[in-house]
């Protein structure tokens, strides 16, 4: 099998790759790759915006593994990641993972960390209901089932009743997730402590792959379950395999770090904003023209209390260029402005040289700011630096 490890937007790195593992790894989507033009048998290989493992097959070949490394310091990702999932319950305490250089050796140590903990006090039982064909009566009898099946006879009979078990959907995520973390490259430490966590789980079902997850209510018989559930919920949904252009079947646990960023951005907005008034929405749906027919959806607005929108606010995850950062950004803020009918509008980027500017549009009346957030920074300064920006937002 080929490794490939590359840096999240580095410069493109020339590797030996033949044709056909060159074409599988550029149809995958994960980078961008490209024949290098100046030496037979080697491609240009340069990451983008994702980052994490995963694995790309190859037809009649060895498979490549990507990793690809995020330019913050995992504990960062990992506070982004935790904050946008739980900004009142996640505490910075709990990422310890300063010595991790990538993301799924550190997300699989804090995973089983905090699941060892969770479980210490015995797996958590609940009621489930059971829908099942017996030959005793229990529970409750389920008439329309009992006709259509056994057209009146009363045995074998169709009933329902309340079970209490561990296979509630609290311990059926956890299961799940140490079943994904053990079919990736995890270090082999931990994968000896997630066997163990299987163990303790092993009564309990797994959810099938591709199945809806179950949902869980936070509540106080369940609190001691709260943070490793959410790092449950990340795993599952970020481990997976996908299908994409080209019928390449990309199997990994990966992050989009624009996603990443957008998330955090408007849900730390809408915390900062909460004691406000008014309200937040954020991937409010609007339209640009009067018959609605061009949608909109700016990743955050905050409205009045009777509906009218005060400011927007767009998430931009890309580095800035020598010559600044894209027009196109400037122009998909004007529309916002203009539908929104607002006077300003903010664009705030993950990174930056000049922490602020201003564009004053002609004949428009609408002033769009760029503002740069550096997202290295202990998670405390750069919630301060959010909450001043909130505050930009709305004057003050």
């Amino acid at each position: 099998m080929t490794t490939l490890v590359l840096v999240e937007h580095a410069a493109p790195r020339s590797v030996p790759l033949d044709d056909v593992a060159g074409r599988a790894l550029a149809r995958s989507g994960l980078v961008e790759a490209s024949p290098d033009l100046e030496t037979s048998g080697r491609w240009r290989v340069r990451a983008k915006g994702v980052v994490g493992v995963a694995t790309v097959p190859v037809p009649d070949g060895p498979a490549i593994t990507v990793r690809v490394q995020p330019k913050l310091p995992v504990a960062r990702l990992l506070f982004l990641l935790g904050y946008s999932r739980s900004p009142k319950g996640w505490r910075d305490d709990q990422v310890d993972v300063a010595e991790e250089q990538e993301l799924l050796p550190a997300f699989a140590r804090l995973f089983t960390r905090q699941a060892e903990h969770t479980l210490r006090q015995g797996l958590l039982k609940g009621y489930v209901a059971i829908e099942e064909t017996a030959l005793v009566m229990r529970g409750r009898l389920r008439f329309a089932e009992q006709v259509r099946r056994h057209h009146g006879r009363l045995v074998p009979a169709e009933i329902d009743h309340d079970e209490y078990t561990t296979d509630i959907a609290e311990n059926r995520l956890l299961r799940s997730a140490c079943e994904t973390l053990l079919r990736l490259p995890v270090p082999t430490d931990v994968r000896g402590r997630l066997l163990r966590l299987r163990a303790d789980l092993i009564d309990v079902s797994p959810i099938s792959r591709g199945a809806v997850l179950p949902t869980w209510r936070p509540s106080r018989l369940n609190a001691r379950y709260h943070h490793v559930l959410r790092l449950a919920d990340l795993v599952l949904r970020n481990a997976s395999v996908e299908h994409r252009d080209g019928d390449v079947t990309v199997h990994g646990f990966t992050f989009d770090m624009a996603r990443v960023f957008e998330d955090f951005l408007t849900v730390a907005l809408r915390e900062v904003l909460a004691d406000h008034t008014g309200h937040c929405v954020l991937q409010a749906r609007h339209h640009l023209d009067e018959d609605r027919l061009i949608r909109m959806i700016p990743d955050f607005v905050h409205y009045a209390d009777d509906g009218t929108p005060l400011a927007v606010v767009d998430a931009k995850y890309k580095a800035e260029k020598p010559q600044g950062f894209p027009d196109a950004d400037l122009y998909q803020m004007l529309a916002y402005c203009t539908a929104l009918n607002l006077p300003e509008g903010h664009l705030v980027y993950a990174q930056g040289n000049a922490p602020h500017t201003r564009h004053r549009i002609r004949n428009a009346g609408v002033v769009i700011h760029q503002h740069a957030l550096d997202l290295d920074q202990a998670p405390g300064d750069l919630l301060a630096s959010v909450a001043h920006l909130a505050r930009r937002l709305i004057g003050k």
